[in-house]
């Protein structure tokens, strides 16, 4: 009776364990199944992770780099600040150059304009003074319209003593019709103990007055 008693626990075993794998595979059989991911959506979830990540790049810059440019804007203002402060030295070493070498007894300045709305094109002036050529300036296109719009241009500075001097200018320069044209005139000026400014007004033949002296 033994062995049967084994035997029959034994099948009994076995049946209970089939039917709990049975039981298991009709839950996997009732579990509904996912279909597989299209094209599409394969296509959204890998373009996911980039789209998260593009805008942390973008917004995203090191620190160094910011550091860096921060410190390039401060060297551009202390250049410009320096610049600023070696032209204004500048202004100042020429003008204590221009009284040690020009003292304001012996101090002579002349100066050239253009007769208002005087279309004649001025090429050179020439400069003497008691017969010694002091000054020879021939003018750019750019210095002419600078003078057509009533600009001013220092032409000598020098010294000369205290008493009566002569000075001679001769203007070369083109007319508006395109003729040459050219004039030589000869003033008298007196020289005190102060300095002395003179001034020359340039014109074509048909003022009348093609070289006019004037003083400052």
């Amino acid at each position: 009776m033994a062995p049967y008693i084994r035997i029959k626990n034994k099948l009994g075993i076995v049946a209970f364990l089939l039917c709990l794998g049975s039981v298991h595979g009709w839950a996997q059989e009732n579990k509904p199944k996912q279909a597989p991911p299209n094209k599409q959506q394969q296509a959204a979830q890998s373009k996911q992770p980039q789209a998260q990540q593009k805008p942390a790049q973008q917004n995203s810059q090191p620190q160094a780099q910011q550091n860096d440019q921060k410190q390039m804007r401060g060297l551009d203002e202390q250049i410009q600040e320096i610049k600023s402060d070696v032209l204004s030295i500048s202004a100042e070493l020429r003008g204590l150059e221009e009284k040690l070498l020009y003292p304001s007894g012996t101090q002579v300045a002349v100066f050239v304009s253009l007769a208002k709305g005087e279309p004649m094109r001025l090429d050179a002036v020439r400069l003497q003074i008691d017969g010694q050529l002091v000054a020879h300036y021939i003018y750019s296109a750019k210095e002419l319209e600078a003078l057509r719009k009533g600009g001013v241009q220092r032409l000598y500075v020098g010294n000369v003593a205290t008493g009566d001097h002569q000075l001679e200018v001769l203007v070369d320069a083109k007319l508006e019709s395109g003729e040459d044209f050219s004039r030589t005139e000869h003033f008298g000026f007196r020289k005190e103990v102060k300095p002395k400014m003179v001034g020359l007004t340039l014109a074509g033949p048909a003022s009348g007055a093609p070289i006019a002296l004037g003083e400052w």
